[in-house]
């Protein structure tokens, strides 16, 4: 069976990867029909196109933000069977597959296409006031979600550092406000500068924010980051390597189904894309797709 292959021209060099996807594919012998998105809304039309045309197995050429909008296409109608997504990294970010330790070259990606394993992977949906959104990765509320906000404005010369430099720019007039998380059978209530949904374990450009995260448990890992812009100094940095979990201001829990009460203005990311603002509602759905590995 072929691939329906969406290539993000904004992600890379445009011609550059145009040409190294071409040689891998006829180097590995996949066989893919290849189109080109002019924007976000177009890729999700163009996911309904290749549905239509019979695909059932899709891939995303760019980093986390063309993966989210293809999941956010592939997710949109029901499927008997889960459809299959796979990740061709060409962005900046492509934080995703870190989890699965997998290539992060368009060779690489492609590879994975010839090789046909496949990873049945939860999803999680986000609801709020600017309607429904799918994210296959982590979405966050404040603090984070205003750096990838920033980040995404920031030249492209930053380069990998551009997460990291958008989180200690907008720290400096992001403050810690009063949030209410209620994930069932419990609830947080703090004063916080941001809140973590992690389905995968990294995010940030390979921040390990989440590393007891799983993909197919049916739960995401909840972070509160409970501190004063101070102490975000000593808490940010841990989360690099993955040692915050334990620190006194990091408030966690694990939930299928919550609730995130915050105030109107704060912003909401998922995948490394702006959703909107305000409060939300979030819920996990079970082995949604099948991921290539």
């Amino acid at each position: 069976m072929s691939w329906w292959i969406i290539r993000n021209p904004a992600a890379g060099n445009s011609g550059h990867v145009g040409s190294r996807l071409d040689r891998a594919l006829a180097a590995t012998g996949v066989q893919a029909e290849i189109v080109v998105s002019r924007s976000a809304e177009h890729i999700v039309d163009l996911v309904a196109e290749g549905r239509e045309r019979g695909f059932r197995r899709f891939g995303s050429v760019g980093g986390d933000g063309t993966a989210h909008w293809v999941l956010n296409g592939l997710m949109a109608p029901a499927w008997e069977e889960p459809p299959t997504l796979a990740i061709i990294p060409a962005g900046s970010g492509s934080d995703f597959i870190r989890t699965f330790a997998l290539p992060r070259t368009v060779e690489g990606g492609v590879s994975l296409l010839a090789a046909d394993r496949r990873y049945r992977c939860d999803v999680g949906r986000l609801e709020g006031s600017f309607g429904t959104r799918w994210f296959l990765n982590v979405a966050n509320l404040g603090l984070v979600a205003r750096s990838a906000e920033r980040a995404a404005r920031l030249p492209s010369w930053v380069g990998p550092l551009r997460y990291t430099t958008a989180f200690w720019l907008s720290l400096a007039r992001f403050g810690p406000a009063e949030v209410s998380v209620d994930l069932g059978n419990r609830r947080i209530e703090e004063r916080a500068l941001t809140v973590v949904m992690a389905n995968g374990q990294f995010f940030g450009g390979g921040l390990n924010v989440a590393p007891q995260a799983s993909l197919q448990d049916g739960v995401l890992e909840v972070e509160v980051f409970a501190c004063s812009r101070w102490a975000a100094f000593e808490v940010m940095p841990r989360v690099v390597g993955g040692n915050h979990l334990r620190h006194r201001a990091v408030k966690r829990g694990r939930a299928s189904s919550l609730t995130v009460t915050v105030p109107d203005g704060w912003p909401v990311e998922a995948d490394g894309e702006m959703v909107g603002r305000g409060s939300v509602r979030i819920d996990v759905h079970r082995a949604a797709i099948d991921f290539a590995i």
